[in-house]
């Protein structure tokens, strides 16, 4: 069996995710050419404004990039290891380089995922390393001097949180917020004149309106005794949720998000929804009231959405904390979130029935499941002027998904009704892979589309700096 090349070479090649075949790859290079450099617009993100206001060290490697990185601890996860192991939850018991060891141990089983190509090209470009010695042995001593490498690249000053920023080229990044934050990382940001880039609050208020979320009624009471105008009940709390919209657009940002169990949507009168909300404060509400609210809540966003003007993006289908046990030990976001089928079609219509061709409304729908691109989402965007279709995201944020996406919806509805690019990360130093790979694929897809004689050259060019640039400031009002 053939030694694998180094690391280093597959994740720098300029050939990487383009076309096999010569000429096609020559005309994805020359498009790749107009986009690769330029600004990165991230209008969708989990990365904290804290941590490029306080400009924080990164402390250690294994925090860096592993026990955040739900991609990566899942897989390590599933082959055997612990997540205690792998620092999870906030636990101190395994030292930093342990978990990096258990991290190279279990390196070959990220072969041909999105996770390794995002790992090898943030190895590559972003920290200048060689994984070469880790494909051939992932043993301790090869992981401890890795380690070690990264941990003295760490603390030099160039890669502190804000020169990355710049780095990155990065000119706009959206972080992901409770209704009750004051925004007062985002206000110093934006008054910082030695800070030259944008970092943008989005309005996240599922926390509010989940029934069964953990602490609902406690959170609720608390939003509607400093936002509510006095007023209580669930006209209070509506009036709470509008003045804490308005907070977040006085503070730059653009959208609001709603990650929602399904895309149901329902138009119910103010006496039903006041009876269910009062029910949940009570402790009495089930499940079917707790979807029923959520899904008149998700009609209400809109409302409001089409009033204040932030973009709304709606990311449903997603069974959150699927192993009690574990999120009991370690709580949310640690890999066992798993995509179920979701429809769109009839769920959304009250929504767009009042909203769909409402004048500045923006309304983004993300999907895990792929079937839906071309027979729901699309069609829906190729008639309703308020909705731009989500780009791929979570499980198929990925190169052959995101070539898949692009083959599904564009048939429908053409380049213009996209989002652009999303990275919805919380790994900082994977923003660029990420942008760069979605930009790749575009590309290999125009390009196939010219050798094809389907779109002129003239034309490709053209349309690959409108998805990579002008897509998302379209869509997110930037």
């Amino acid at each position: 069996m053939s030694q694998s090349p180094s690391s280093a070479p597959m994740a720098a090649d300029p050939n990487r995710l383009l076309p096999a075949d010569p000429g096609t790859r020559s005309i994805a290079r020359e498009l790749l050419s107009l986009v690769e450099d330029l600004p990165i617009i991230s209008p969708h993100g989990h990365v904290e404004a804290a941590m490029i206001l306080n400009d924080t060290p990164f402390s250690d490697p294994a925090t860096l990039l592993v026990s955040p990185d739900h991609y990566v601890t899942r897989l390590i996860h599933a082959n055997g290891t612990p997540l205690e192991r792998l620092r999870m939850g906030g636990t101190t018991a395994v030292e930093p380089r342990e978990s990096w060891r258990e991290f190279a141990k279990a390196w070959p089983l990220f072969d041909g995922t999105a996770s390794g190509y995002w790992i090898r090209d943030e190895f590559a470009n972003v920290f200048k390393l060689d994984l070469g010695a880790l494909d051939r042995d992932q043993s301790d001593a090869t992981a401890d001097a890795l380690y070690d490498q990264l941990q003295a690249r760490l603390q030099e000053p160039g890669f502190r949180p804000r020169q990355l920023f710049k780095d990155f080229n990065l000119e706009v990044m959206a972080t992901t917020d409770d209704p009750l934050d004051d925004l007062g990382a985002h206000a110093a940001l934006a008054a910082d004149p030695t800070f030259g880039g944008r970092v943008l609050p989005t309005f996240r208020p599922d926390a509010y309106i989940k029934f069964h979320g953990a602490g609902w009624a406690e959170k609720v009471q608390r939003l509607i005794a400093e936002a509510g105008e006095g007023g209580g009940g669930y006209a209070g709390y509506i009036r709470a949720l509008e003045n804490r919209r308005q907070y977040f657009v006085e503070h730059g940002a653009v959208s609001a998000d709603h990650g929602s169990r399904t895309a149901m949507t329902l138009k119910i009168d103010a006496s039903t929804a006041e009876a269910l909300f009062e029910k949940a404060l009570r402790g009495e509400a089930t499940a079917a009231d707790a979807d029923v609210f959520e899904a008149h809540m998700m009609y209400e966003m809109a409302r409001m959405s089409v009033a204040d003007g932030l973009v709304m993006t709606l990311h449903p289908g997603v069974f959150r904390n699927h192993h009690q046990a574990t999120f009991n030990r370690f709580g949310a976001d640690t890999g066992h979130d798993i995509p179920f089928a979701v429809t769109y079609t009839e769920a959304l219509r009250p929504l767009l029935a009042d909203f769909g061709t409402e004048p500045g409304f923006h309304f983004i729908p993300f999907t895990i499941d792929e079937t839906v691109f071309s027979r729901e989402i699309a069609p829906l965007a190729g008639f309703y002027p308020a909705v731009f279709i989500g780009a791929p995201w979570w499980f198929l944020d990925a190169p052959d998904a995101m070539m898949r996406f692009r083959g599904a919806v564009t048939e429908t509805a053409g380049f213009s009704r996209s989002s652009g690019f999303i990275d919805d990360t919380r790994a900082f130093c994977s923003i660029p892979a990420r942008h760069n790979t979605s930009r790749r694929v575009e590309a290999s897809f125009l390009a196939r589309l010219v050798a094809e004689h389907r779109v002129s050259e003239e034309r490709a060019r053209s349309i690959i700096v409108d998805i990579v640039d002008a897509a998302p400031r379209r869509a997110f009002k930037l």
